[in-house]
Parts: C-alpha cells; structure tokens; sequence
C-alpha cells in the first residue's frame, strides 16, 4: 500500500476543487478523502495498492481543468491509513 498527502495552495477554495477531486477518484483504484484547510489550502490524503495507479491519480488532477486553480502543490509520502474503501470529502 502507497500513501500520499497532498496540499495545493492557490485559488483551491470555493471553485468545486474537492468535488472534482472526488470525481475524478472514482475513474481510479484508490481510497482516500480530500478537505478545506483553514488556511486556505486544500489537502488530500490518497492511497492505492499500486503506486503507478496513485501517481495516475495524482497527474489526472494536474492535468484536468483544476490545474488553473493550483499554484503550488506539497506531497509527502505518508503511512497507509486504515480506511477500509471509497474516497470522501471530509469535513
């Protein structure tokens, strides 16, 4: 299991940026959830048993039209996390 934490920074707020995350998830195998920092920033939390399918996942975000939104994007390699199935905005 590959996990990442992404956090994007720019206009990622207000603009339907986590919808669009969650929907293109669901053309991927991966599990995961995505939410409003209070900061500003947006981040997202990823995982897939096959790292080529999360890197897949990660530059279909880039490459879809969110990528005007987005000035800058932080990833860090994280511990899988526990969750069972599907992707999820969060609260």
């Amino acid at each position: 299991m590959t996990a990442r934490q992404v956090i994007y920074s720019g206009h990622v707020q207000g603009v339907g940026f986590r919808a669009s995350v969650k929907r293109i998830a669901t053309g991927f195998e991966v599990t995961g959830s995505v939410k409003n920092l209070t900061d500003g920033r947006v981040e997202l939390l990823a995982q897939s048993w096959d790292s080529d399918e999360l890197n897949a996942f990660l530059d279909a975000i880039d490459e879809s039209s969110l990528s005007s939104f987005i000035r800058e994007r932080e990833i860090h390699i994280i511990a899988p996390m526990n969750q069972l199935g599907g992707f999820s905005i969060a609260r």
